[in-house]
């Protein structure tokens, strides 16, 4: 069983930038895929960056891209989310998941989310406000 704890969450003002982390621990080769998801109030629960654990490919969301950096250290079974030039729409609970989804496919469709991921974390809070 995949367990993964998010930290980092935090206040941040328009602009600034933030870092999340997520420990992974349990046998991550049941799944194919290891990413960072977000909901924002009302909205849905979508997909923000994604890495096949197979060979590290690594792909973005459109609305983060170029902001937006993630990375693993394997050594210490962690993944990381580095976030720079946060904008208030960045503002949501952001979750580390595992499991199988399409990272070509970000920021992925509801179903895809729901179907996809096998193991979720429980989240961390980040609001970008001044």
């Amino acid at each position: 069983q995949v367990q993964l704890v998010e930290s980092g969450g935090d206040l941040v003002q328009p602009g600034g930038s933030l870092r999340l982390s997520c420990a992974v621990s349990g046998f991550t080769l049941d799944y194919d895929a290891i990413g960072w998801f977000r909901q924002a109030p009302g909205k849905e629960r979508e997909g923000v960056s994604c890495a096949y654990i197979s060979d590290g490919s690594t792909y973005y969301a459109d609305s983060v891209k170029e902001r937006f950096t993630m990375s693993r250290d394997s050594a210490k079974n962690m993944v990381y989310l580095e976030m720079n030039s946060l904008k208030p729409e960045d503002t949501a609970v952001y979750y580390c998941a595992a499991g199988y989804f399409r990272c070509t496919r970000l920021p992925l469709a509801p179903t895809e989310v729901a179907g996809g991921v096998g193991s979720w974390g429980q989240g961390t809070q980040v609001t970008v406000s001044s």
